[in-house]
């Protein structure tokens, strides 16, 4: 197995309860990879992800990014936690956009990209200014510096939300069904920035229900269902031609 992985997830199980959500999922994802989780609602891929920086504790199984073990130590054998301090450490590499946008919205758009480099990272709040405006600039937002999430369309939040979680300058990006809370015609504001940073060479797992973007964009396909990875492969050979039956079913319903 690599052992260059930006991410590693082995044998990774997750229950809510007496509710088993992952049943062992495995996943390599290599340094520059667009990796994008397809899967119907209830698989497990938001679970998944939320993992992937320890939003949500495993209840067996190991996830790694960039060669640290997430979320624990190991010591003979045995996991156990880190604090919060450093769960926090860990997860300042790992940026994370969600289907809602979590915008403060007493601040400006500006503030809001700018606040975690400032507050979290302690740096130089004119350095910050100046990445977070280039930031802004590069999601398509200059002119929109000075306005508040409140006067901004789900679009262009999402697109303020994606350059906030830039501004920590992450070595991996997660996006959970970035585009699922956006009127139609907003879609390809969002999946336009997310493309560019694909071709900057950012590493990004990707839940989503855009084939189209999978198609495009992704390196690498996972269809889940029920808990586990049904079928991985490059997109357009699992799209064009799945193997499996229920990932048969899933692209017949959505294609």
């Amino acid at each position: 197995m690599s052992e260059t992985a930006m991410v590693r997830a082995q044998d990774v199980h997750k229950s809510f309860g007496s509710l088993e959500v992952l049943k062992g999922v495995d996943l390599v994802v290599e340094p520059g990879e667009v990796c994008c989780v397809l899967g119907p609602s209830g698989s497990g891929k938001s679970t998944f992800l939320r993992c992937i920086n320890h939003l949500e504790k495993l209840n067996a199984g190991r996830i790694f990014v960039d060669g640290d073990l997430i979320g624990y130590r190991e010591r003979g054998g045995k996991l156990h936690e880190l604090k919060e301090k450093e769960v926090a450490e860990q997860r300042r590499s790992i940026g994370m956009v969600f289907q809602r946008f979590n915008l403060f919205p007493h601040m400006t758009v500006l503030d809001n990209v700018m606040e975690a480099p400032c507050r979290v990272k302690r740096e130089n709040k004119g350095e910050v200014r100046e990445r977070a405006a280039a930031l802004l600039d590069r999601v398509g937002l200059a002119a929109k510096v000075d306005s508040y999430p409140g006067q901004l369309s789900g679009g262009q939040q999402q697109r303020v939300a994606i350059a906030r979680a830039l501004a920590m300058r992450p070595k991996l990006m997660l996006f959970d069904e970035p585009t699922s809370a956006l009127d139609p015609e907003l879609v390809g504001e969002v999946l336009d920035v997310m493309k560019d940073l694909a071709r900057d060479g950012m590493t990004m797992v990707v839940v989503t229900h855009e084939i189209g973007f999978a198609r495009e964009v992704g390196d690498k396909l996972i269809f889940m269902d029920g808990g586990v990875v049904v079928e991985q492969g490059p997109p357009r050979e699992v799209i064009a031609n799945p193997q499996q039956e229920r990932t048969k079913a899933f692209l017949g319903k959505v294609l």
